[in-house]
């Protein structure tokens, strides 16, 4: 089991890599472009949506939102971009580090959204 949850996670770090490779592509659609952005910043982001120090739900949200976003993310991706990004990761497999730009950009979503919540909090209660 362990040996496949590992395998599994190699798959991810190389999709992930292939997927940032991809979203730099000029051929890449803007809204595929957009969506591999916010994927990449989740995932290589320090904030989490659900702090990881929360059992279970904590690893939930790697476990499902990750490899979901991903799933998206690679089918809006034209065949063609995919196949060169997948030969240009698997030729250079460099490790993929975390983002300081990602990780802003996650807080900017979160802030967001904390802002929206709040207004329509506000809107409903008076």
């Amino acid at each position: 089991m362990w040996a496949r949850l590992r395998a599994f996670a190699r798959y991810l770090k190389a999709e992930l890599l292939a997927l940032s490779l991809a979203a730099r592509d000029p051929r890449t659609p803007w809204y595929a472009r957009v969506w591999a952005l916010l994927v990449l910043a989740y995932a290589l982001s320090p904030i989490d949506l659900i702090p990881d120090f929360i059992p279970v739900l904590g690893q939930l949200d790697d476990l499902l939102l990750v490899p979901a976003g991903l799933w998206v993310a690679l089918r809006l991706i034209p065949p063609g971009v995919l196949a060169d990004a997948r030969r240009e990761a698997a030729a250079h497999p460099e490790k993929l580090a975390r983002s300081a730009v990602g990780a802003a950009l996650i807080v900017l979503v979160y802030a967001a959204l904390i802002v929206l919540a709040w207004a329509w909090w506000r809107a409903r209660s008076g």
